[in-house]
């Protein structure tokens, strides 16, 4: 999807940007590529900087009532410092790194309902104006693809996916918001844990594991659900047993929800058959959403996420709210 537009700071005559990015995915601290490509308008002008700003739609649940907004969470510069001559055409390629924490936007092709973006920002003679955006598509890593897979073998489902703004306390996230990934349990597992919420927060040298379970109705008030962390390696893929790994974990997490159901302490527990390097509980620091959320709803069998995938809202759906999302925020851009 790319947005074509003309300079509007500038007014009739300007240049225009039309931003292409590389086809494909990209993947989680991984390279985007792509071209920032102007043409020139009816004068010569200084083209100070080209940046580009990740932007994501994010839901905001701290207040009374829950709110959604754009929130631009990387900004690179990639160019400027030249002058841009009448109605000449120049493409400024760029290659920049995504955060390590950057949202999965889709699985095996199919589409989580997770909206990015990658805004284009070009300053004219000390005049800026947002003239492209794009739509961002992100893929797994390794190893989550892994453990997404695994609880697909387990017999769990996809239900949806959201952003929350906000920080899970006791982990190092970097970014001002997390994804949640909720999976329906498999009715071996529907006895213990309603629905399972999956958040990764990668780094270049592992990734945490946030896991919670669904709590409605359970004894915990103030807005603070108990989460249960896993830290594993982007190495060694192949050489793990990802389903008896996660089940391991799943098991650790029934357990902590049968001591709250107790009333006794919550405690850390010993990591599962000594692969991983550390595990604990925390909480929330912001709100929690324990309703549906944003995405498609995608009902999976129990072969994997891989398999048997099925649109609970249909692909146009999801291309609405991608088109709300850009028609929003240029919208925003005009009030400016």
């Amino acid at each position: 999807m790319v947005f074509k537009r003309l300079l509007g700071s500038l007014g009739v005559g300007g240049p225009t940007v039309d931003t292409v990015l590389t086809t494909g995915a990209a993947a989680p601290g991984g390279p985007l590529s792509g071209q920032v490509r102007l043409k020139g308008g009816s004068a010569g002008f200084d083209i100070d900087h080209i940046a580009l700003e990740l932007v994501a739609r994010v839901e905001d649940e701290r207040g009374d009532e829950e709110a959604e907004g754009v929130v631009a969470f990387e900004r690179f510069t990639v160019g400027g410092g030249f002058r841009l001559g009448e109605g000449e055409q120049l493409s400024v390629p760029f290659t920049v790194t995504l955060p390590w924490e950057t949202p999965i936007t889709e699985l095996y092709g199919q589409s989580l309902g997770i909206v990015l973006g990658v805004r284009t920002e070009v300053s004219v003679a000390g005049a800026k104006d947002k003239g492209d955006l794009d739509r961002l598509a992100v893929g797994p890593l390794p190893v989550q693809e892994a453990i997404l897979e695994a609880f697909g073998q387990l017999g769990f489902g996809f239900g949806s996916a959201d952003l929350e703004y906000g920080r899970i306390g006791g982990t190092g996230q970097q970014l001002p918001f997390y994804q949640e990934i909720e999976l329906t349990p498999s009715p071996q597992y529907a006895h213990t844990v309603n629905e399972i919420e999956v958040t990764f927060l990668a780094t270049a040298g592992g990734m945490e594991v946030v896991l919670e379970a669904d709590r409605r109705g359970g004894p915990l008030s103030g807005g603070h659900d108990a989460l249960t962390r896993f830290t594993v390696a982007h190495d060694g893929i192949h050489h793990q047993d990802w389903q008896a790994l996660v089940d391991g974990w799943l098991r650790q997490l029934a357990e902590h929800r049968s001591a709250y159901a107790e009333g006794s302490a919550y405690g850390h527990g010993d990591p599962y058959a000594g692969h991983l390097a550390h595990h604990e509980d925390h909480h929330h620091d912001g709100g929690h959403r324990s309703g549906p959320g944003l995405g498609t709803a995608v009902a999976v069998g129990a072969a994997g996420l891989a398999v048997g995938v099925v649109g609970g809202m249909v692909a146009a759906e999801v291309v609405d709210e991608v088109g709300d999302f850009f028609e929003d925020d240029e919208d925003e851009d005009g009030d400016d």
